[in-house]
C-alpha cells in the first residue's frame, strides 16, 4: 500500500517518543536508563557541564595534595603576596594564608553545603507535595496553608539572624537553609502528583488496601521522579548562589573555615591592591553554578521524550 514503507521507517522513532526504552538504533531493545544517558551524552553543553563538575570536584577533593600549605596555616612572611611568589602558586592573603590551598578547602566546603541542602530540600519537598495531593480535602489545604505561611515569612533574616547566633557554623547554616528552601518545590510537585493520585495503579493501590505511605513512596513519588532529578540539580548551584551570598555579607561560612563565599567576602576589599583574591574564588563560583546549569538543562532534555535536544537513540 502506498505510505506503509514511511509508517513502518517512523514506528521506531514513534515508539522511542511515546515508550522511551523500547527501540534503539538496529532495533535492539534499549532500557530507559541506557536511553536517557544515550540522550545526555549526546547534548554537548551538558556533557561539558558533567565534565566541568567532574573536575571541580576531583579538585577539590585531591587538590590539597598539591600543596604544603594548609588553609589555615599563616605565612606571616609573606602577606598579600602575588601569585607564585615564595613557594604560593595563587599568593597569598593579608593574614598570610595560601589562596590555593583555601581556594580547595572553600570549593569543598561550598560544595558540601551544596549537596547536602539540595538533597535534604528536594527530599522533603517531594514527600510533601505527594502526600498533599494523595490524601486532598482538609489535609491538602491545611499543608499548603503551612507552606503559604512558611513562604511569607522573612527567612533571609531569619538565616542571617541564626547564622549570626552560631558564628558562621556551616553544619546550622545546611539547616536554616534546609528549613526554608523547599517550600516552592513542594507547591510544584503537588500541583503535578495531583494529576496522578486519579491515575489506575494508585486507585488500585487504594482498593487494594496498600497503606498510603506505602503508595506515596512506591508510585507517586517515582513517577516524577524526573522532575525531582532536575530539582536536585539545580538547587545546587541556587544553594551555591545563596551560600555565597550569605557569606558575603558576613551571614554564612566564617574564620577559621572558609567558604568560595567567605572568600570574597575578603578579596572584595582588595580589589585594586590584591585582585586575584576576588577573582579567583568568583571564577570557581561562575564555573560551578554554569555547570549545573548545563547539568541541569541537560538532565531536563533528556528526561523528556518529547525532547530533541539529545537526538535520536
Amino acid at each position: 500500500m502506498p505510505g506503509a514503507g514511511t509508517a513502518s521507517e517512523e514506528a521506531p522513532e514513534i515508539a522511542e517518543v511515546l515508550e522511551p526504552g523500547v527501540t534503539g538504533n538496529g532495533g535492539k531493545r534499549l532500557s530507559p536508563t541506557r536511553l536517557y544517558v544515550r540522550r545526555f551524552a549526546r547534548n554537548k553543553p551538558a556533557l561539558g557541564g558533567m565534565i566541568l563538575f567532574v573536575l571541580l570536584v576531583l579538585f577539590s577533593v585531591f587538590g590539597r595534595y598539591l600543596t604544603d600549605w594548609n588553609y589555615e596555616e599563616a605565612d606571616f612572611a609573606a602577606l598579600s603576596v602575588a601569585p607564585g611568589v615564595d613557594g604560593h602558586l595563587l599568593g597569598t592573603n593579608s593574614a598570610g594564608n595560601d589562596v590555593y590551598a583555601q581556594l580547595v578547602h572553600g570549593l569543598g566546603r561550598s560544595l558540601i553545603i551544596a549537596v547536602t541542602v539540595s538533597l535534604m530540600t528536594t527530599a522533603i519537598a517531594g514527600l510533601f507535595g505527594t502526600t498533599a495531593a494523595y490524601f486532598g480535602g482538609k489535609v491538602e489545604r491545611a499543608m499548603l496553608g503551612f507552606v503559604h505561611f512558611l513562604l511569607i515569612l522573612p527567612s533571609f533574616l531569619i538565616i542571617a539572624l541564626v547564622g549570626t547566633h552560631y558564628r558562621g557554623e556551616w553544619k546550622v547554616l545546611v539547616v536554616v537553609l534546609t528549613l526554608f528552601g523547599w517550600m516552592l518545590t513542594a507547591r510544584v510537585i503537588w500541583s503535578l502528583a495531583t494529576s496522578l493520585r486519579e491515575r489506575e495503579y494508585v486507585m488500585a493501590a487504594r482498593f487494594m488496601g496498600v497503606s498510603a505511605i506505602r503508595t506515596i513512596v512506591r508510585h507517586l513519588v517515582p513517577n516524577i521522579g524526573s522532575l525531582l532529578i532536575v530539582t536536585f540539580t539545580l538547587g545546587v548551584a541556587s544553594t551555591v548562589q545563596s551560600e555565597t551570598a550569605l557569606s558575603f555579607i558576613g551571614f554564612g561560612v566564617k574564620q577559621p573555615d572558609v567558604s568560595l563565599g567567605s572568600m570574597l567576602a575578603d578579596g572584595q576589599n582588595t580589589l585594586s591592591t590584591a585582585p586575584w583574591l576576588f577573582y579567583m574564588p568568583a571564577a570557581l563560583v561562575v564555573l560551578l553554578t554554569v555547570a549545573m546549569a548545563l547539568i541541569g538543562d541537560g538532565l531536563r532534555d533528556a528526561l523528556d521524550p518529547t525532547s530533541q535536544s539529545g537526538g535520536r537513540a
